[in-house]
């Protein structure tokens, strides 16, 4: 169905790299508040990438028709939806790509079964009890080639995983950890291969955690205490100055300010530790022109000018706690990529790039190409609604 709402822009934001500039079109699909994490998948099977969030499903490549999946229904932004973030797989296995719903910290996560081309809402399926943590972790764990929810549960952190040739069981949560002080309002997780033993590692705010030779053992992982950030969101793990040794990038505090990457170096002795390094200050001054952005919530690692380097893409999260819950809550609401950026030296730096002003993201965000112009395109569904920045690049005289 076509729906009432749709609004564009060009939102500039230049992208000097290897004489292309980017410039982005921002679609503001719906002003209204459904979810807080929006992604992608081709729901139909017809080539081009769809956009979900919240209850419809927006297809590409215009993503002026929209489909209902479950019954609307809207919030207020002063208040939380039940779906803090959306990631998507086949999840019963009938090659058709289906939605998981990630639901407000502590309550129950659902899938949603494509019906394979037919209209009328997708069928539920609960998966998950108590789902921990304000930004869960999406990815492979285990080497097998299928994507896992990383959070936390009842005091241990670990992940779950499914099974689509039996779909309609629930889905297994895997401890990795001993008890420990988790919640469901914790903050930080993230995965990644932090010693280079070809095993996905996983990581907290206070550390990281080892993974065993056989990850079917029962003994848990193996703990690294280090604090990466005081609260943080999505950790990040990337070769970010190309010494061939995992780095780690993270907001340092979800609801404060600060985003920062740290070095890993190596001792005699082959010892894993880190080296803070600045991106945004976790402490700027206010009456300084310093680039500053609160509520950094939602960071993901994405090549977004195609010079082979991950960069970062995160921006302010909106009104996280209403008009005065956090410090700066009404500043503008932005969107940026910060530009990864080495030198012959073996120097690194992290280069800002605004996509948006007014707009945002959630406890997620987005970035795949939706245009199908080999440069990446965002994807935002937070309290202002739903947005979709598609790239514009021009080649530099």
């Amino acid at each position: 169905m076509k729906f009432p709402f749709f609004s564009i822009l060009v939102c500039i934001a230049f992208s000097p790299t290897y004489g292309v500039e980017t410039t982005y079109k921002k679609m503001h699909l719906t002003p209204l508040f459904h979810c807080e994490g929006a992604y992608h998948g081709d729901f139909n099977r017809d080539g081009h990438v769809d956009v979900v969030s919240g209850p419809y499903w927006y297809e590409g490549p215009s993503f002026q028709t929209r489909h209902e999946i479950r019954e609307p229904q809207t919030y207020e932004p002063t208040a939380y939806s039940d779906n803090f973030l959306t990631y998507t797989g086949d999840f019963n296995g009938d090659q058709w790509i289906d939605v998981l719903y990630v639901p407000w910290p502590g309550k129950e996560a659902w899938w949603c079964e494509n019906p394979a081309g037919k209209e009328g809402h997708w069928e539920s399926h609960p998966c998950l009890q108590n789902v921990g943590n304000e930004s869960q972790g999406w990815g492979d764990v285990t080497g097998d080639g299928q994507p896992e929810l990383v959070y936390n549960i009842d005091g241990f952190l670990g992940y779950a995983t499914y099974d689509p040739k039996q779909a309609d069981k629930p889905w297994v949560f895997h401890a990795i950890s001993d008890h420990r002080d988790y919640q469901r309002y914790t903050h930080g997780v993230g995965i990644g291969d932090i010693n280079g033993d070809g095993r996905t590692d996983m990581l907290e705010a206070a550390g990281w955690w080892e993974q065993p030779e056989d990850i079917q053992s029962t003994r848990k992982w193996i703990w690294h205490p280090f604090k990466f950030a005081e609260a943080g969101a999505h950790i990040l793990v990337n070769d970010v100055d190309g010494d061939g040794l995992a780095d780690v990038i993270t907001s340092w505090h979800a609801h404060l300010y600060g985003l920062l990457w740290y070095k890993q170096t190596r001792g005699e002795a082959g010892e894993i530790g880190f080296e803070r390094q600045t991106i945004l200050t976790p402490d700027p001054d206010e009456s300084s022109d310093e680039l500053r952005i609160s509520q950094l919530h939602a960071l993901q690692l994405v090549d977004m000018n195609g010079d082979g380097l991950k960069d970062v893409l995160t921006g302010k999260r909106f009104w996280a706690h209403g008009p005065t819950g956090d410090v700066e809550a009404n500043a503008p609401a932005v969107v940026y990529w910060f530009e990864l950026v080495r030198d012959a030296d073996g120097n690194a730096k992290f280069v800002p790039h605004m996509i948006d002003d007014d707009s945002g993201v959630g406890t997620q965000v987005a970035a795949t190409d939706l245009n199908q112009d080999t440069v990446p395109d965002v994807i935002v569904g937070n309290k202002k609604g739903t947005f979709v920045f598609l790239s514009e690049t021009e080649s530099k005289d």
